[in-house]
């Protein structure tokens, strides 16, 4: 049977929680055999493939907005990049969404924040985000908690005009992502949701990539230059994680 992955992208019910807004997004993608995958996400996950295919992700970007609905922005928390190492699963054939291998974060108390309430797998880094010519630059060092080390240098030049991406297609399956998972620390699997518009997608020339963001997350990528996306940037809102059941 068919994965619904038009579902996931309409709003969902439920508490909205956060709304930031995401900028300067660079999608970089790799093929990976699904097996070597397998180890690395929970059993009740299955790994999401497109034509049979699993990949790896790097996604720098930069977070603006960030705080709680109920509450102003905090000093050093409200704005600051990341960089986050995924791939992409589903559960019983519903779902799909995205499981991090790690979230490398400027900002040390919303890793400390993300790490305790919801369970994902933050990193305190050093960052720098900054354009020149038309040319992104990124730039991420991890300071803690291990394993290290885990860098990443990463030069991208966005082309054309930028769309949505068409159902269907790679581009859909790989950027068009709207629900994470994560473990609680009672082993039961829990669910995220975001909304937001369709990212307005550009395809992206990749000047310079010397990482070892993959590597630190146990994930061998193929050396070949990745498929690489840009996207300006989206508002976002971020919905309460909800409980799925004891991991198995």
């Amino acid at each position: 049977m068919a994965i619904d992955r038009i579902a996931p992208t309409r709003r969902p019910q439920g508490r909205v929680v956060q709304r930031p807004s995401w900028h300067d997004l660079t999608f970089l993608h790799w093929p990976v055999d699904a097996a070597r995958l397998r180890p690395l996400v929970p059993p009740a996950l299955e790994i999401d493939t497109f034509d049979g295919q699993a990949f790896v992700g790097l996604v720098p970007f930069t977070m603006r907005g960030v705080r709680p609905w109920w509450a102003p922005p905090l000093p050093g928390t409200d704005a600051f990049h990341e960089t986050n190492v995924r791939t992409y699963v589903h559960h019983d054939g519903r779902g799909p969404g995205v499981w991090f291998f790690s979230l490398d974060a400027q900002s040390r108390l919303a890793v400390l924040a993300a790490r305790a309430l919801w369970r994902l797998p933050y990193h305190h880094a050093r960052m720098h985000l900054g354009a020149e010519n038309g040319t992104l630059h990124y730039h991420s060092e991890r300071l803690r908690p291990p394993p290290l080390p885990a860098t990443s240098r990463i030069a991208c030049r966005p082309h054309g005009p930028a769309a949505p991406a068409v159902p269907g297609t790679l581009a859909h399956f790989l950027a068009e992502r709207y629900l994470l998972y994560a473990l609680g620390a009672d082993g039961t699997l829990r669910r995220g949701a975001v909304h937001h518009a369709p990212y307005p997608l550009q395809t992206a020339e990749v000047l310079a990539c010397d990482e070892t963001l993959v590597a630190a997350a146990g994930i061998p990528r193929p050396h070949d230059a990745p498929l690489a996306h840009y996207a300006r940037g989206v508002e976002v809102e971020i919905f309460a994680l909800q409980r799925l059941g004891r991991d198995a």
